[in-house]
């Protein structure tokens, strides 16, 4: 009974803090998005996605760290007094939360292995200046796809190849190179493990953010920008992939409005070198200092909050 109390209460909790700071993310990340022409859409994408995973992690560490020792060390493990419908049925709902985001997860794995087998059917290894393998694909579609998150590599379809110009085809592979350095496979991959109504806004943003990111890393002057430019120009009159992969990365998006689209290309087409310079940089003394001064207050206040979470809980409880 003990141990089922103790569970039932970590999953309340963990379910009221994710859908207060869910509802909280929902009303303020427009305000972010906002920004996006002010400061390196790379630094906004990056934000973006720290809001979007920010409830779950805010919650697991409350519930790590703070419910389930508090209830450890001050509840009584003799007590025996039933639990009441509202913490059953946040436990309930915690536990279905958890157990759909990894479901969520392990279907879009598998969808995308599944399309993944089906296009490197018969796939040929290309010399390319890529630091990437990279696959001709004997299918026409996907054009250009950047695949996998433990082992990425890019497969190019033998279509977009003959469409593109060398330096076009180069520009391509970099803007791929790019979603494998920022990890946004892997980050795709977490998107499935949170769910909350009205986050796909986000969510959409994010991977707008995402791609005009990679564009950016991808080039390095406006040669190059024209010439990312003119792949997405020639790429979008391809035919899109009918199959879906989740967790890869495309130069164009299935999903992609003909909008994003353009005003990637537009913003290349502006290309302007000030945009990708790096943000002010700041010493670091400075993180540490506020971690160290976190620490210290945690530390000193830990006890007592462990005390107010307990208070908390039990009347959660009753």
């Amino acid at each position: 009974m003990f141990a089922a109390r103790g569970i039932a209460i970590s999953f309340s909790v963990f379910v009221i803090v994710y859908g207060v700071l869910s509802l909280a993310v929902c009303l303020t990340w427009r305000k972010v998005w906002r920004y996006r022409q002010r400061y390196p859409v790379r630094w906004i994408a990056n934000l973006l996605f720290a809001l979007r995973m920010s409830p779950l992690a805010t919650a697991a560490v409350i519930t790590l760290a703070v419910t389930v020792p508090s209830f450890l060390w001050l509840e009584p493990r003799a007590i025996d007094e039933s639990m009441g419908a509202i913490p059953l049925a946040l436990s309930v709902g915690g536990a279905a939360l958890g157990i759909f985001g990894v479901l969520n997860m392990g279907m879009a794995v598998r969808r995308t292995e599944r399309a993944i087998s089906v296009w490197i059917r018969k796939a040929q290894p290309v010399e390319a200046t890529a630091a990437l393998p990279v696959l001709r694909l004997s299918s026409a579609v996907p054009a250009i796809v950047a695949a996998g998150i433990v082992r990425p590599r890019i497969l190019l379809s033998a279509a977009a190849e003959s469409a593109l110009t060398p330096r076009e085809l180069e520009s391509a592979l970099n803007h791929e190179a790019a979603h494998v350095r920022r990890q946004d496979n892997l980050k795709k991959l977490l998107l499935r493990l949170v769910t909350f109504p009205g986050m796909r806004g986000l969510e959409a943003a994010w991977l707008e953010a995402s791609e005009i990111a990679a564009d950016d890393a991808a080039v390095s002057n406006a040669a190059e920008a024209l010439d990312l430019a003119a792949a997405l120009i020639k790429l979008s009159r391809l035919p899109p992939a009918t199959s879906s992969a989740d967790l890869a990365t495309a130069l164009l998006p299935g999903a992609s409005p003909a909008s994003v689209v353009n005003a990637r290309v537009e913003r290349l087409l502006a290309w302007n070198e000030r945009r990708t310079r790096p943000l002010r940089n700041y010493s670091p003394w400075y993180g540490l200092a506020a971690a160290a001064a976190t620490v210290v207050v945690f530390s000193v206040t830990y006890s007592q909050l462990l005390v107010h979470v307990h208070t908390a809980t039990e009347w959660l409880v009753r």
